[in-house]
């Protein structure tokens, strides 16, 4: 079977983050020559250690034009991966700041793309372009359907106008431009700083802290679908090779979970006699969320392969062996 990646060179923006990493190890994989630029240097060489000689590293802000021009020079494909991040609250507090960055970002690496004729580009939106009000499963035709939740609204909007610039880039310019966006990935070197942590990190964190009961927010009845990173990983590189039509591929998967059995499933991994107490006074959030998987089955030919239980002990093993203190 034909290798796409073999010798194609590679732009990684974000390379030396949670996904960024992981995609990066996999491109190296399959003969990619990459280049990685990222803000952050020292995560970027902790999470690519196994890699560094055979990459190019950029230690820079990608937002800045010298930077990210220099980096997209001579590519035959960008990854557009660097993005601000954050959780629920400081989304909620920062809402212009989360608008701003990550659509400087996205701005930014689209025109060096262009300027530099990169053949083929990826916006990697999110699953929080959606509005509250959805539909379960969510197709891709609601992405622009009302405002992104509240709480996220911000870094919504960022994420709905980096996909029309994907859009609007390849309709005048001719670029052949992907789009995708992810729901829910976690794996190991996933966020577990509370401060941006999303809930399958958090809840390993607390559990290796101590905390016992575990407090879960909500009734613990709403339920989520959550991607492996390695799945993750797999669609983004599938959508450049065999869908680069500016037209949004939800990535997620048909395992859907509720967040009770998402909490005693990490309890089981970790300390099966941990208590659990859902605290009822707080908000469960969307009752259901999970996306329609048939556009990504029809033209990336992909679906996910890891189920959660796996995923989990995977990240668990991992957290264990490079995070948790001995």
């Amino acid at each position: 079977m034909r290798n796409f990646w073999k010798r194609q060179k590679v732009l990684v923006t974000g390379g030396g983050g949670f996904i960024g990493s992981h995609l990066v190890e996999k491109l190296v994989e399959k003969g990619a020559r990459v280049t990685v630029v990222d803000v952050n240097r020292k995560q970027t060489e902790e999470n690519l250690s196994g890699v560094t000689s055979k990459v190019r590293l950029i230690a820079g802000d990608c937002r800045k034009k010298q930077v990210i021009e220099t980096a997209c020079s001579g590519q035959d494909i960008v990854m557009n991966l660097a993005a601000r991040v954050s959780g629920i609250e400081f989304n909620r507090q920062h809402q212009a700041t989360m608008f701003r960055d990550n659509l400087q970002i996205a701005t930014a690496v689209i025109e060096a793309a262009r300027i530099n004729h990169v053949k083929r580009f990826l916006v990697v939106s999110s699953a929080c372009v959606y509005s509250l009000q959805c539909s379960i499963p969510t197709p891709e035709s609601e992405g622009f359907m009302g405002e992104p939740e509240t709480t996220n609204e911000g870094y919504g909007w960022s994420k709905r106008m980096a996909e029309k610039l994907g859009m609007y880039y390849a309709q005048e310019f001719d670029m052949k431009v992907a789009i995708v966006r992810p729901y829910n990935s976690y794996g190991p070197r996933d966020h577990f700083d509370p401060k941006i942590s999303h809930v399958i990190p958090a809840l390993i964190k607390r559990i290796f802290d101590g905390e016992n009961p575990i407090v879960v927010w909500g009734s613990g009845r709403q339920t989520r679908a959550f991607l492996y990173v390695d799945d993750l990983v797999r669609g983004l590189m599938l959508a450049v090779e065999r869908y680069p039509q500016a037209d949004p591929v939800n990535l997620g998967t048909n395992e859907e979970v509720t967040i009770a059995e998402l909490v005693n499933k990490i309890k089981l991994l970790i300390d099966p006699k941990r208590k659990v107490r859902f605290d009822t006074t707080k908000p469960d959030g969307s009752p259901r969320r999970n996306c329609d998987n048939s556009k990504a089955i029809q033209h990336l030919h992909f679906k996910s392969r890891i189920p959660l239980s796996v995923g989990l002990r995977h990240t668990i093993f991992w957290y264990r062996k490079y995070v948790s203190p001995k």
